[in-house]
Parts: C-alpha cells; sequence; structure tokens
C-alpha cells in the first residue's frame, strides 16, 4: 500500500506544468474561498454546478490521471453514497395532517346546524403538479426536503476536500506563503506576527508528506511480520496497535525536532535575521481574466443561485 500515491493529500504537482500552476497563488486562494463559500445559502442546482466546475477545471487542466482518478473517484462514491443514504432517511419535518374530508362527526353536527342544499360542490383539483412525496414504495420514502438535504451534503463534502486538494496540487506551499503574507499584511498594524503564521502554515503543508510516510512505514512493518490477529483476541491486539501509535508519535516529534535543528542551523530564528522572498508575486495577463471571471462567478451566484 502507497498512500502517497493513493492518497496523493497536501502533496504538489511539479511536473507537468498546467494552467493552474501559472496563476497567481492569491487568485487561487480567492477562487478556493468562493468555492467554499459560495454552497452557504445556495440552491440544490447551484451546489450541483460547482461539483461539475470542479470536474471541468480538472479536464481543462490536462492534470495526469494517475493523479486525480483515485481521489475523486473515491470523493464521488462517498458523495453518491451519502446522497443515496440522506434521500431515504425521514425528513425530519414535523409535519400536522389533517384529513381532506370532514369527520362523521363534523358532518353530522354541520347538517343538523345548516340546511341540506340540493346542489353538491364539484371535487377541485390541485392548481399546480407539486407532490411533496417524490417516491414511496414500500419503507422508502423520498420526499422534497430529503432530496435537497441530500444534495446539499454530498455535494458540500466534494467540493469542501477536492477544491481545497485541487489548490494544493497546483499551488506550491512557497507560493502559499507568500500569497498569505501578502493577504495578511493589513495584520500588522494589530502587532500581529505574519510572517510567524505563513511559515507555520508553510511547515504544516510540508508536514503532511511526512506523516503519511510514517504512517505508510509502520504499516508495512506491521505487515511483514505476518500476526495472526484471530490467534491474539482483542485484547492484545489493541495492544499492538497503542505500541503503533505510540511509535508513529514518537517518529513524528523525532521528524519536527529535525526540522526545526536543521532551520536554527540555517539562521531562522526569526524573521528580521532571515528572510528568504520565495517568488516575486505580480500579476500577469491570465490573472486579470481569471479576477474578470470570479467577478461573472459571483454575479452569477448572486442572480441564479440564491436559495428561494
Amino acid at each position: 500500500m502507497d498512500l502517497l500515491r493513493s492518497l496523493p493529500l497536501g502533496l504538489y504537482l511539479e511536473q507537468p506544468v498546467t494552467w493552474l500552476h501559472r496563476l497567481d497563488p492569491r487568485i487561487k486562494l480567492a477562487w478556493l474561498t468562493s468555492f467554499l463559500a459560495a454552497p452557504i445559502l445556495a440552491n440544490a442546482l447551484w451546489r450541483s454546478a460547482l461539483v461539475g466546475l470542479l470536474i471541468v477545471l480538472t479536464l481543462t487542466a490536462m492534470i495526469p490521471l494517475r493523479v486525480w482518478r483515485r481521489q475523486m473517484g473515491w470523493l464521488l462514491i462517498l458523495s453518491a453514497l451519502i446522497l443515496a443514504l440522506t434521500v431515504v432517511t425521514p425528513d425530519g419535518l414535523a409535519i400536522q395532517s389533517q384529513p381532506r374530508l370532514p369527520t362523521p362527526e363534523a358532518t353530522a353536527a354541520f347538517s343538523t346546524a345548516a340546511p341540506k342544499s340540493p346542489e353538491f360542490l364539484p371535487e377541485l383539483s390541485q392548481p399546480t403538479a407539486y407532490r411533496y412525496i417524490l417516491f414511496k414504495q414500500g419503507p422508502i420514502t423520498i420526499s422534497q426536503r430529503s432530496l435537497e438535504l441530500g444534495i446539499r451534503v454530498s455535494t458540500l463534502i466534494f467540493t469542501l476536500i477536492y477544491g481545497t486538494n485541487l489548490f494544493l496540487l497546483t499551488t506550491a506551499s512557497e507560493e502559499i506563503t507568500a500569497a498569505l503574507e501578502v493577504l495578511m499584511q493589513p495584520l500588522r498594524w494589530f502587532k500581529w506576527p505574519v510572517t510567524e503564521i505563513a511559515l507555520t502554515v508553510t511547515l504544516a503543508l510540508r508536514f503532511i508528506p511526512l506523516v503519511l510516510e510514517e504512517v505508510q512505514n509502520l504499516v508495512r512493518s506491521v505487515r511483514t511480520r505476518a500476526i495472526n490477529w484471530r490467534k491474539l483476541g482483542f485484547r492484545r491486539a489493541a495492544q499492538i496497535w497503542v505500541m503503533v501509535a505510540e511509535r508513529l508519535l514518537e517518529n513524528l516529534l523525532l521528524r519536527a525536532e529535525q526540522t526545526a535543528a536543521a532551520m536554527q542551523v540555517r539562521g531562522f530564528t526569526s524573521p528580521n535575521q532571515h528572510r528568504v522572498v520565495w517568488r516575486p508575486l505580480k500579476f500577469h495577463r491570465w490573472d486579470w481574466l481569471a479576477c474578470a471571471a470570479l467577478a461573472l462567478f459571483w454575479g452569477i451566484r448572486m442572480a441564479w443561485g440564491g436559495d428561494i
């Protein structure tokens, strides 16, 4: 099992360089924030359109199939399962229903109080084709509310996970650091350590592959020992996994200590003494086009994407 290939979480794709790589990281960060904020108070059609837009961006960027196939496939399967489970579960609306026809007691009371009329009013048909219950077969009932709730939850999970992964896949951690540092410049007025925060984010992104590598090595070491888990029982098996978790924590702390020592040796004691400018941020023509597309995106969201 290769976690670094099957679960490329937080990894940066160096080759090939796509048009998403060439965009300014501030623009990509604004797009990521828009993808995370646009589903709020949005209708089901808009949420589904966001999922389709993420898939279109992946295909048009010509990202290799081996990179996004497994993750997108698993996310689509997970979203489909969540949609199916949410659709068939009760919608949670406590609706008090009453019979369409009057009860015999009310009919008798009305007949005694009011004179009988020889004419009867015709039955009125429904003015629209709206139905709250979309499907009902045995114990399975699909209503308008449950379908809307399923679409909301499934599309939100896909947009949140895959949108963030696509951003990390096409943006280097140094570019993310530079973009965050530029965007957080107003916080310097309040004496916030902007450079330290950006550096911490960079180290956290760099540390994700190390965590996956350590987990992968420990899982392989357990598998090579050919342990018969059935003979061990639950208690002894739990003790082994506790020992593995302790070893994982020790290895991660050792990696963190080594990283800190390497930074101190290279002079990363304070941002005033050692400062590295990774990449000068400058807008190009395609960045302005991305800004215009973002403005159009929010215009469409305000016009047609609101929840009715």
